[in-house]
């Protein structure tokens, strides 16, 4: 047949373009890459939560080794410094603090968002949302304090010097180590101890550190997969408040009996075995060592969590933006 206008029209046309439209309708869209973040967003989100965090920080480690007449309560440790120290008392540390993120934090964040890029580039495609499927709980919490470990000895140094200068204020004038600074602390430790106390209490750190990592960096990301599958949230900052808050209350309940040990054998004069020290908490405190400080424990970290993560999604939605990449689905994730 022709139509009026003289052009011929195939038979059949229209029945086969609607077969090949639902065919390449249908046909599996490529697996969509993750977006690889820089390495260092952890650790700068962690600096930035430290300055919000360090007063916390130091009333903690004050009240962990706190001795004779010292206040006993997160109020009265803080009413204390602000009286015999003024409101920089309150920042006493803040150089070595800011010392450890950038070591510390920066490696643990980093190897963990590596080992879930790597995984993420391995793993299999959900047929439905043609995603990378998301990485169990198990395997979160064994990348995670794979990269805790790594970042508590790499942080270790400066995790000594941290609790060094926040204790040092509450001491006898004549068993002041007086640092100045971070810098002069290291030198100082090397010259004085030997390179051997830049490790010192490293065993307890780095699994402190794996602790931390995996209650903290694991329980975020499921906390946020969870909400958004079963809650029906966005990926937004409610979610993220929500999930870095119950993040801050499963790493403080992990980490605190050996937050208590930890502090106690960076803070300690002379050399004393674990066995020993532990022994000698036991016999003056019983059980309640296990937890002493959690309170202002979680008052420290619950802040710092949260501020890390809205620091670090900050981090996250800005380099979207600059580099014009869309923003992962998250939601079809974790629908999967």
């Amino acid at each position: 047949m022709e139509a009026k206008s003289g052009v011929p029209t195939p038979v059949g046309t229209g029945k086969e373009t609607s077969k090949r439209d639902t065919k390449m309708t249908l046909s599996p869209q490529p697996k969509q890459k993750p977006i690889h973040y820089p390495f260092w967003f952890g650790g700068s989100a962690s600096s930035m939560a430290a300055c919000v965090t360090h007063p916390l920080d130091l009333v903690k480690v004050r009240l962990q080794t706190r001795t004779g007449s010292m206040p006993t309560s997160m109020s009265g440790t803080f009413l204390h410094i602000l009286r015999n120290n003024g409101l920089s008392g309150l920042y006493s540390g803040l150089s070595a603090s800011l010392l450890r993120q950038i070591t510390y934090s920066t490696t643990r964040f980093g190897i963990y968002e590596e080992l879930k890029s790597q995984l993420a580039s391995r793993s299999g495609v959900d047929p439905v949302t043609q995603k990378a499927k998301p990485p169990s709980l198990p395997m979160l919490i064994a990348m995670a304090s794979i990269s805790g470990t790594i970042g508590g000895v790499a942080g270790n140094a400066a995790d000594v010097l941290n609790v060094r200068m926040q204790h040092d204020a509450s001491l006898p004038e004549h068993k002041r180590r007086n640092y100045r600074h971070a810098g002069d602390g290291l030198v100082r430790m090397i010259r004085e101890e030997g390179v051997g106390s830049l490790f010192r209490g490293v065993g307890p750190n780095s699994l402190r550190a794996a602790a931390m990592t995996a209650s903290q960096l694991a329980s975020y990301d499921i906390f946020k997969r969870t909400l958004i599958k079963f809650a029906k949230m966005e990926d937004n900052l409610a979610t993220h408040f929500t999930s870095s808050f119950l993040a801050g209350v499963v790493a403080a309940t992990v980490t605190s009996p050996i937050d208590v040990i930890k502090t106690r054998v960076m803070s300690a004069h002379g050399n004393q075995s674990m066995a020993h020290l532990l022994g000698s908490i036991y016999a003056k405190e019983g059980l309640r060592w296990m937890f002493k400080g959690w309170v202002p424990s979680f008052l420290r970290l619950g802040p710092q969590t949260i501020c890390t993560f809205l620091f670090l999604e900050s981090h996250r939605k800005f380099y979207r933006q600059i580099k014009g990449l869309e923003e992962p689905e998250l939601s079809a994730v974790a629908k999967a």
